[in-house]
């Protein structure tokens, strides 16, 4: 299996996510933020593919051939984050979606 990420529109990097990855012993701030259409102009295929935002269920393209969408739903942390209290609020929205994802990732079977 080889994972990519990308998303509908590109938003560079978050200093949030980029933070609380760190927290779990994941860098990230090699990475950078690509778009999906990017992607499928450098001739890269999917077998399947997953969305977790509402945004990306609704906007994502059809693919040919037989490539399988599957979505699952996680909260948007930027959104969350936006109108959080304080700063430490705010690094949680990113803490509990990023245990979320992880866990449901741990518990995907892969056929």
């Amino acid at each position: 299996m080889e994972p990519f990420s990308a998303g509908i529109v590109a938003h560079g990097q978050n200093p949030n996510a980029i933070r609380v990855m760190a927290e779990a012993g994941v860098d990230i701030t090699g990475q950078a933020s690509k778009t999906l259409q990017s992607l499928l102009d450098a001739g890269v295929t999917f077998d399947v593919v997953y969305t977790v935002c509402g945004h990306a269920d609704e906007n994502c393209p059809i693919f040919p051939g037989k490539t399988k969408v599957i979505h699952r739903g996680f909260d948007d942390p930027p959104k969350l984050a936006k109108d959080a209290a304080s700063e430490e609020e705010a690094l949680n929205h990113y803490r509990r979606v990023r245990d979320e994802i992880r866990a449901w990732i741990q518990d995907m079977e892969v056929e």
